[in-house]
């Protein structure tokens, strides 16, 4: 049960760090007017896509937050370090327009996710791998797309 409600709370942990960046946002992409004026890689992926993402992500995040049983003091800061990333980076792009803070805070939020394989256990680096990997592409999908504006 204890193990059950632990899931529990990394799933609402991250999907609350999801809904609270979206509501720091101001406003979905789709009425952005500053957005939609923004010029937009040619792989930009559909909108649609972007919620079909951010849930495959959190899920398997939340898969690899439950199966750590290393929570030390450096887990728990590369933790949090990740969740002000992650919801910062929403106001950042689409209400201040700070392009290249942005690129930072995704390049910063990449090296926090990646981390995370450095301080887990070395018989689960594999699975946490497979675990993290859609994470750490769409980064760099991100990455590629915030850049493309300021280029």
């Amino acid at each position: 049960m204890i193990r059950f409600f632990r899931f529990l709370l990394f799933l609402f942990l991250n999907f609350g760090a999801l809904a609270l960046g979206s509501y720091w946002m101001g406003g979905s992409p789709a009425e952005n007017q500053w957005y939609i004026a923004l010029p937009k890689a040619p792989w930009t992926p559909p909108g649609y896509f972007f919620g079909i993402a951010w849930t495959t992500i959190m899920l398997l995040f939340t898969i690899f937050l439950f199966r750590n049983k290393n929570w030390n003091v450096s887990v728990i800061l590369l933790l949090a370090a990740h969740y002000v990333l992650n919801i910062g980076w929403n106001p950042v792009f689409f209400k201040w327009h700070l392009l290249v803070l942005g690129f930072v805070v995704i390049a910063l939020l990449f090296a926090v996710v990646a981390s995370f394989l450095m301080v887990t256990p070395r018989q689960d680096r594999k699975i946490n791998f497979a675990l993290l990997f859609p994470y750490l592409a769409w980064l760099c999908v991100a990455f590629s797309l915030n850049l493309y504006p300021i280029l």
